[in-house]
């Protein structure tokens, strides 16, 4: 799985102290098909909690998600500030998650390098690789 911060998202999560494991956790509870909200399109809504509170009072992040690909995310907003994206907002985040989802995986490592977007590690260990 390869996880993406583009430029903006990773300012705006280490401003609000939202940590890499946080994120892995929203993309391990998507693949475990806990997915908050589906907005269609590869784009999902998912909590991620406030430093030492609970996700319900926490974060919204908006992911482009394709199971055991990518996780792409694009917009954080705290629950408290913002019920939720307006109509547009969603149809903006709908074109792009279907654009971002339908690249090659070298387009998007292309597109990826191109915009600075910071990369994290799923988590996972590779031990079923042969060395």
């Amino acid at each position: 799985m390869r996880i993406f911060l583009p430029l903006d998202f990773a300012k705006r999560a280490a401003k609000q102290k939202v940590t890499d494991n946080d994120l892995r956790e929203a993309v391990a509870r998507a693949e475990r098909d806990l997915i908050d909200a589906r907005l269609g399109l590869a784009l999902i809504k998912q909590r991620i909690p406030r430093a030492g509170q609970g996700r319900s009072g926490g974060f919204r992040s908006i992911i482009v998600y394709k199971r055991g690909t990518i996780a792409i995310f694009l917009h954080l907003f705290a629950k408290n500030a913002r019920a939720n994206l307006t109509k547009t907002e969603t149809q903006v985040f709908r074109d792009l998650a279907a654009t971002l989802a339908s690249l090659s995986d070298e387009a998007l490592e292309r597109v990826a390098a191109a915009q600075s977007w910071r990369r994290i590690d799923d988590g996972k260990r590779d031990d079923a690789l042969p060395q």
